[in-house]
């Protein structure tokens, strides 16, 4: 009797054991699909957590005069990344190479259009008509559908240009497609939203997926745009000397993108006026030094600091924890864009390659972009740094885009792809 119940209870043992291990089993591999990256998701896991921290300290400064702001913001915030981290999880699994057809592309890209053009009937913010507006109790939560156009963009590029089929490489029309489909994206946004940074983002990831394929079609453009950088590059320097100031000054822009453009090229010329969020950045990242002032403990976020929680929220993360910080913060970026790019060397398959290059690029354009804009080195141009700033678009997007990354990833692991 005593040794049947002894057996019994070991069989319980045994199968809980099993079931445990089986759950255990099933969620690892809902997280990780077979063949993914494991740097990679770290170092996203890695700047969800970083982000959140750093926009719930960067929001205290917001939150003296209205108290439920901060509490809202950082449930905003956990909330967009939770979505963000279960379909970035979701899409690593299903997301096939084989799937990204240009017929089932027809109505995504009607979609994506329909999205940009709506925001003309919502509210502008900084000058821009980027964000659709939905009500809720208590709090107003704002989409900004340029931030994924970004995806679809890389997403076009790959579906029409990768691995082109012999009957249609020589077809001219069947190549400008998707370049009139982006085409139409970005005069949308920079045109209808007056969104300039999400505009110049599109269009550079767009260049640079342009560069990757073997297209006959494509060859005269790559040329083109390898001559258009340089001239570009020149251009920059130019328009940042002396006699460059004097050249915008008589362009026909809005008076709030010469004093972007003027406060690159001298700060301390208006530091009360179009230089303040500049010149208050600066002062953070000074007063940070090498260890900063310690997390939630920064001077500047309780002064008038435009913008602390979302496009300079690098200022405070410097004043705060130091260029030390900041090194940890480049780090878990520079795994994630290494590794992107290391792939992309070793897959043939062109499909792949421009998705894992357009993501590393994604990464790439918004860190120099943020950046640069907060350190003065180039005109401001209100583009987020992923996963950091306060903003649910941003941080959904770029997680959406890793965990297709990752798919491609893991198929070219599992020899389902070259």
């Amino acid at each position: 009797m005593t040794y049947k119940c002894q057996k019994d209870v070991t069989i319980i043992c045994m199968t809980t054991t099993k079931k445990k291990w089986k759950f255990k089993e099933g969620l690892f591999s809902f997280l990780m699909s077979g063949g993914s990256d494991l740097w990679i998701h770290l170092a996203m896991v890695g700047l969800m957590i970083f982000g959140t921290l750093m926009i719930g300290s960067a929001s205290m400064g917001l939150a003296v005069k209205n108290t439920s702001y901060l509490v809202k913001t950082v449930i905003k915030q956990i909330v967009f990344v939770i979505i963000g981290y279960f379909v970035m999880c979701k899409l690593s699994n299903w997301f096939k190479i084989e799937k990204l057809r240009k017929s089932s592309f027809s109505w995504i890209i009607i979609l994506m259009e329909f999205l940009l053009f709506s925001c003309i009937a919502f509210k502008a913010s900084g000058g821009a008509h980027a964000w659709i507006r939905i009500p809720f109790p208590g709090m107003e939560v704002s989409i900004q559908p340029s931030e994924f156009a970004k995806i679809v963009s890389i997403l076009i590029m790959a579906a029409y240009l990768g691995d082109v089929k012999k009957q249609y490489a020589k077809s001219f029309q069947m190549f400008l497609r998707p370049l009139i489909f982006i085409g139409i994206y970005l005069f949308t946004v920079l045109i209808i939203q007056h969104d300039l940074g999400s505009m110049a983002v599109i269009f550079l990831i767009t260049c640079v997926c342009l560069l990757i394929p073997s297209h006959p079609q494509a060859h005269r453009f790559q040329v083109a745009l390898r001559i258009l950088f340089w001239i570009a590059v020149v251009c920059v320097v130019f328009i940042l000397s002396p006699a460059g100031v004097q050249l915008v000054e008589h362009m026909p822009l809005d008076a709030y993108q010469k004093n972007r453009f003027l406060s690159a090229v001298n700060p301390f010329m208006d530091i009360y006026g179009s230089s303040y969020q500049i010149v208050k950045g600066l002062i953070s990242f000074a007063d940070g030094g090498w260890f900063g002032v310690g997390f939630g403990n920064s001077v500047r976020k309780y002064t008038d600091f435009p913008a602390a929680n979302t496009d300079f929220i690098l200022a405070i993360l410097v004043e705060e924890l130091g260029f030390v910080g900041f090194l940890v913060l480049m780090l878990l970026y520079g795994v994630i864009i290494f590794r992107l790019l290391a792939y992309a060397m070793k897959i043939k398959n062109e499909k792949a390659k421009i998705i894992l290059v357009g993501t590393a690029m994604y990464f790439v354009v918004h860190i120099f972009f943020n950046i640069g804009g907060v350190t003065g080195l180039i005109p401001l141009t209100g583009v987020p740094l992923l996963m950091i700033s306060s903003g649910g678009s941003s941080t959904m997007s770029i997680m959406f885009m890793v965990g297709i990354a990752q798919a491609v990833i893991s198929q070219y692991k599992r020899k389902e792809i070259e």
